[in-house]
């Protein structure tokens, strides 16, 4: 597709500054301008291929906020939901031949609009309850009683189990010198994710590794990012490095989690999906024989961030007998995208449909996906089981299985 001519410059308001900013004190334009308007971002982009708008591409969006940058153009309300609608699926950075960092960019560029826009009063809510992970639990706690046709396509979360499991695997508590790891609990993934988390407690019980979970830790702040606010981003990542200090090993559940914590323990402690820690350490562990058909959903963050596609296969594809169906339809993207299932819930509608209409189609008797904000989504408008890969690989570990 060929580059579209840039823009008109406008004449500049008091909006845009007085002065021009240059490419040597603004990184967002050093970010911008590696950009060189191929286009071949443009069939991967979820927003693009929903509306097949120039302004609804990585392209056109590199274009405005350049533009803003520079102040040769001011800031509209159109423009700003353009930038709005952006998933922050990092699909247009995996196929960039120019090595466009459009996810740094994005951050940047949220952070402006910030800046000069006052971010939506639930926005605002939503953020300051995941960084508040306990008190955000406790709210997740009276939703269950919350009626179904109230619940906004939100599912509640399952009940805790009572006494809490023991996180050292099923089948009693591993040696107190066992070697151990530690997980990353997230802020929502708290109240809904301790069946997975019991799940990752077993497979890696498997391998004679203990799983632990450190005081102190919050939300990952990835939410935060995207949203615009560094400031509370870089507070949460400062709280998580102090939680996790002398720790060696982190692993992740959501896929989503993953880049933000990494960051944040960069040159401390070692970050690394639990799919991805699995199918490295474990000796093939022994399945069930599971005559089954599952779907397979790959969150964009997993494919494009995180990169244990691979091992998940690998991990499935021990399971003698179970059919694997991958769901790709669309771009493969839900729509989730942190907090857009919320705010934005009829476009985040759009991209889901095609991924459900294909799971329905295809036979398959539960879906799986890697990450947190897209199984609640996808989980909302389907009556099928929704589970994390490994809370399903852990359910059909055989008993002779070590543990």
């Amino acid at each position: 597709m060929p580059a579209p001519p840039p823009p008109p410059p406008a004449a500049p308001s008091a909006s845009a500054g007085a002065a021009h900013t240059t490419r040597a004190d603004d990184p967002l334009l050093a970010l911008a301008d590696r950009c060189v308007q191929c286009g071949l971002c443009l069939p991967s982009c979820p927003t693009y291929a929903v509306d097949r708008l120039e302004a609804e591409s990585p392209r056109g969006r590199i274009a405005w906020v350049r533009h803003i940058a520079q102040g040769t153009v001011a800031p509209t309300p159109a423009g700003e939901a353009h930038l709005d609608h952006c998933l922050a699926c990092r699909t247009c950075e995996s196929v960039c031949p120019a090595g466009v960092e459009y996810g740094a960019l994005l951050v940047l560029a949220r952070a402006r609009q910030r800046g000069r826009r006052r971010a939506a009063l639930t926005q605002r809510l939503f953020e300051a309850l995941a960084a508040r992970p306990r008190l955000l639990a406790a709210l997740l706690s009276f939703y269950r009683w919350v009626p179904r046709g109230w619940r906004r396509g939100l599912p509640p979360p399952p009940r805790p189990s009572t006494p809490p499991a023991p996180l050292s695997g099923p089948d009693g508590i591993l040696p107190p010198d066992a070697p151990a790891v530690a997980l990353f609990l997230g802020c929502v993934a708290r109240s809904y994710e301790e069946p997975v988390r019991r799940a990752v407690a077993a497979l890696c019980a498997a391998t004679g590794t203990a799983v632990r979970e450190p005081r102190g830790q919050t939300c990952c702040g990835a939410l935060h990012a995207h949203g615009g606010d560094t400031p509370r981003a870089d507070t949460l990542a400062r709280r998580n490095l102090d939680a996790f200090a002398g720790t060696a090993t982190v692993l992740t559940l959501a896929s989503g989690c993953h880049g933000s914590l990494a960051t944040a323990l960069d040159g401390h402690a070692e970050t690394v999906d639990a799919i991805q820690w699995l199918a490295d350490h474990a000796s093939p562990p022994a399945f069930l024989p599971t005559p089954m058909r599952v779907a397979l959903h790959l969150p964009c963050t997993q494919r494009n961030v995180v990169g244990s596609v691979p091992a998940l296969r690998s991990l499935l594809a021990g399971v003698p007998g179970l059919d694997v169906v991958e769901l790709d339809a669309g771009t493969g993207c839900c729509g989730a995208a942190g907090l857009n299932m919320l705010l934005d819930r009829e476009r985040a509608a759009r991209h889901r449909a095609p991924l459900l209409r294909q799971f329905e189609a295809s036979g398959a008797e539960r879906l799986l996906s890697a990450n947190i904000g897209c199984r609640l989504h996808l989980s909302g408008e389907s009556e099928l089981p929704v589970q994390h890969p490994l809370e399903f690989l852990a359910s059909r570990l055989a008993a002779s299985t070590p543990r």
